[in-house]
């Protein structure tokens, strides 16, 4: 990455500054996490997405019904079993996941997964169980992996000149509102499937590309979403199959490696097709259609004025996004195997996530976490349009996050990240447009939507002025950061993937 001591950034806030200071740099880890586990459970003491509404409930109850059929039905029942009532709907690592969490819980208290019998559990004690799952899956996949990102990035520099910046970017990144609020506020185990993804971009970074294929297996293997990543991790290792010293030999490696992964994960459903074309129907609800809410992107922003849902049938809408992606990530892909370096592989995951989020098909408000996590990477190198896509991701969530009785801790960790962020000490008059324009728009449509009701016959009008401006944003983004890619001049550790 670039160097620290050149990196386009005011100096972060007062707070971090003391953090970090030579007095206390060797507590500093300790603090950095300390302040992180404190947020998340303060972010999890608030309501979570179902809470105390049925008949249906929410993904609360979704992860619980997982960890119920789990461990009480054998492993050909999992993605068949009572599909209407949250059928399981992500790849097997998933279901491992909700397995061994089932059966921990169910050690502890019997209750809380009993089969059929457990719908719409809520205890403080089943709840405190659940939250906890969410912060030790994070403890032990993702938060480590960003410790050592952090290291890695800067450990060319001296001590003191490395240690500082790793600390500062290593505590945004933990901060990051929007995960946090998504896994500890609404509920989810993203950060799991993030977290593998992230040992993955270690090992390419570091040339352990063995490692990062099995990693990257494992985040696929956790959720499908990880695919927005897929393009530009092939890419990257097929570009170093042609340049490195024994490439060939290499791409054999990776071609056992990777099937061997998937093989071992996917072995119980092996035996039977009939197995296997449930599990993929599951995993790609294609039938679903081209969206379910209102999200910030491509197809719901022209939605709006060109109604796709009434005009095209099922099938040519799937064919539609497959191109309109295909068209975004192949030239990403391309240009990141033919140049590669360690700069330009974290721009190009932004790029291939964000194509994918803003093309894709079926497409979830929460997908905007996974260009969120590259774009967390460059805090340092692209403050302000970090900033800027951090913020906008907040903003697109608040009516999902509004609808769950989130709104306090929403606020409350969105300005906490802004203000470590040095946002106030933001330099130059065109960034300080840019960003405080941005709140500025925000700010507004909050009022708006607080105080102003909208027209009886357009009752969704905020929410969908919400998601085409956000759409607007990102799409501003992918161009910036597409810029970004195609022309970043490398460095001189850039020259060559091997010196890094």
């Amino acid at each position: 990455m670039k160097d620290p001591t050149s990196l386009q950034q005011s100096p972060p806030s007062h707070w971090i500054r003391y953090l970090i200071s030579t007095e206390t740099l060797w507590t500093a880890p300790l603090l950095v996490l300390s302040f992180a586990t404190l947020i998340r459970f303060a972010v999890a003491l608030n309501p979570y997405s179902g809470y105390n509404t049925p008949p249906i409930y929410g993904d609360y109850e979704a992860q619980r019904h997982w960890m119920e059929i789990t461990t009480h039905l054998p492993l050909n029942q999992w993605y068949r079993y009572e599909l209407q009532w949250w059928g399981l709907d992500y790849p097997p690592l998933t279901a491992y996941h909700s397995w061994l969490c089932g059966k921990i819980g169910g050690f502890i208290q019997s209750d809380w997964f009993a089969l059929d019998q457990s719908r719409g559990y809520e205890s403080p004690e089943s709840k405190f169980f659940m939250r906890a799952t969410v912060f030790l899956s994070e403890l032990l996949i993702y938060i480590p992996a960003v410790f050592v990102f952090c290291q890695v990035v800067y450990g060319s520099q001296g001590y003191l000149k490395k240690v500082i910046p790793a600390h500062v970017s290593a505590i945004l990144i933990l901060l990051q509102p929007a995960l946090i609020m998504v896994d500890h506020g609404h509920f989810q185990y993203n950060c799991v499937m993030l977290g593998f993804s992230l040992w993955a971009i270690l090992g390419l970074l570091s040339r352990h590309y063995l490692l990062g294929a099995i990693t990257f297996c494992m985040a696929l293997a956790f959720k499908q979403m990880a695919l927005y990543y897929a393009p530009v991790i092939f890419a990257f290792l097929l570009g170093r199959c042609f340049t490195e010293d024994k490439g060939l030999f290499l791409f054999i490696k990776l071609g056992i490696t990777v099937t061997a992964t998937f093989a071992l994960l996917f072995l119980p459903w092996l035996k039977d097709m009939n197995e296997i074309g449930q599990l993929v129907h599951r995993i790609f609800p294609v039938a679903r259609g081209l969206y379910e809410d209102k999200v910030a992107n491509v197809w719901c922003t022209l939605n709006v004025f060109l109604k796709l849902k009434q005009i095209l049938s099922l099938d040519s809408t799937v064919k539609l996004s497959l191109a309109a992606t295909l068209c975004a990530v192949i030239p990403i892909s391309i240009h990141l195997g033919i140049y590669s370096s360690r700069r330009r592989f974290i721009y190009a995951l932004v790029n291939s996530s964000l194509a994918f989020f803003l093309f894709s098909f079926q497409v979830h408000e929460k997908s905007i976490l996974l260009p969120l996590l590259p774009v967390s990477l460059l805090v340092l190198e692209e403050p302000v349009a970090t900033n800027i896509m951090i913020n906008t991701a907040m903003f697109s969530m608040f009516p999902l996050l509004k609808r769950e009785s989130l709104v306090l801790p929403y606020f409350a960790i969105t300005i906490l990240w802004n203000w470590l962020s040095g946002i106030h000490n933001i330099e130059g008059l065109t960034s300080r447009f840019m960003v405080w324009g941005n709140h500025a728009t925000f700010i507004l449509w909050y009022v708006l939507e607080s105080y102003v009701q909208p027209p009886g016959h357009l009752p969704d009008l905020y929410t969908v002025i919400n998601a085409i401006f956000s759409c607007g944003v990102f799409g501003l983004l992918f161009s910036y950061f597409l810029y970004r890619q195609f022309t970043l001049v490398p460095q001189k550790k850039d020259s060559k993937i091997k010196s890094q």
